[in-house]
Protein backbone atom coordinates (compact mmCIF):
# COMPACT_ATOMS: atom_id res chain seq x y z
CA UNK A 1 0.00 0.00 0.00
CA UNK A 2 0.92 3.91 -0.83
CA UNK A 3 2.23 5.89 2.07
CA UNK A 4 -0.55 8.23 1.20
CA UNK A 5 -3.38 5.59 1.30
CA UNK A 6 -2.00 4.76 5.07
CA UNK A 7 -1.61 7.90 5.72
CA UNK A 8 -5.29 8.89 4.63
CA UNK A 9 -6.41 5.86 6.82
CA UNK A 10 -4.44 6.89 9.72
CA UNK A 11 -5.48 10.88 9.32
CA UNK A 12 -8.21 12.37 11.70
CA UNK A 13 -10.70 12.96 9.23
CA UNK A 14 -13.32 16.08 11.63
CA UNK A 15 -16.65 16.45 9.77
CA UNK A 16 -16.49 19.41 7.14
CA UNK A 17 -20.31 20.20 7.16
CA UNK A 18 -23.99 19.74 9.00
CA UNK A 19 -24.31 17.12 6.03
CA UNK A 20 -21.10 15.01 7.13
CA UNK A 21 -22.49 15.23 11.05
CA UNK A 22 -26.14 14.29 10.00
CA UNK A 23 -24.54 11.26 8.17
CA UNK A 24 -22.79 10.31 10.79
CA UNK A 25 -26.03 10.79 13.56
CA UNK A 26 -27.91 9.28 11.10
CA UNK A 27 -25.47 5.74 11.00
CA UNK A 28 -25.47 6.17 15.06
CA UNK A 29 -28.70 6.17 15.51
CA UNK A 30 -29.42 3.27 13.37
CA UNK A 31 -27.19 1.26 14.71
CA UNK A 32 -28.47 1.75 18.21
CA UNK A 33 -32.34 1.36 16.95
CA UNK A 34 -30.79 -2.87 15.78
CA UNK A 35 -28.18 -3.02 18.76
CA UNK A 36 -31.90 -2.27 20.78
CA UNK A 37 -33.46 -4.59 18.39
CA UNK A 38 -31.24 -7.74 19.43
CA UNK A 39 -31.22 -6.55 23.28
CA UNK A 40 -34.74 -6.99 23.64
CA UNK A 41 -34.95 -10.16 21.21
CA UNK A 42 -31.94 -12.22 21.73
CA UNK A 43 -31.27 -14.22 24.88
CA UNK A 44 -28.47 -13.39 26.82
CA UNK A 45 -24.61 -15.04 25.93
CA UNK A 46 -22.32 -14.96 23.60
CA UNK A 47 -23.90 -14.94 20.30
CA UNK A 48 -25.91 -12.36 21.27
CA UNK A 49 -22.57 -10.43 22.74
CA UNK A 50 -21.02 -11.20 19.22
CA UNK A 51 -24.43 -9.47 17.77
CA UNK A 52 -23.99 -6.05 19.29
CA UNK A 53 -19.94 -6.14 18.99
CA UNK A 54 -20.92 -6.67 14.84
CA UNK A 55 -23.09 -3.67 14.79
CA UNK A 56 -20.50 -1.56 16.96
CA UNK A 57 -17.73 -3.00 14.23
CA UNK A 58 -20.38 -1.79 11.33
CA UNK A 59 -21.18 1.60 13.16
CA UNK A 60 -17.20 2.40 13.05
CA UNK A 61 -16.59 1.53 9.77
CA UNK A 62 -19.80 3.23 8.15
CA UNK A 63 -18.95 6.55 10.03
CA UNK A 64 -14.92 5.94 8.83
CA UNK A 65 -16.52 5.73 5.18
CA UNK A 66 -18.45 8.90 5.57
CA UNK A 67 -15.30 10.43 7.23
CA UNK A 68 -12.54 9.46 4.43
CA UNK A 69 -14.55 9.99 1.34
CA UNK A 70 -15.01 13.81 2.31
CA UNK A 71 -14.48 15.98 -0.65
CA UNK A 72 -13.71 13.08 -2.83
CA UNK A 73 -15.78 12.57 -5.81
Amino acid sequence: MARPDLEHRFAYHPPRNAVTVCKHEEIRSEMLRAALVVEETCPEGREKSLAITKLEEAMMWANAAIARAQGSP
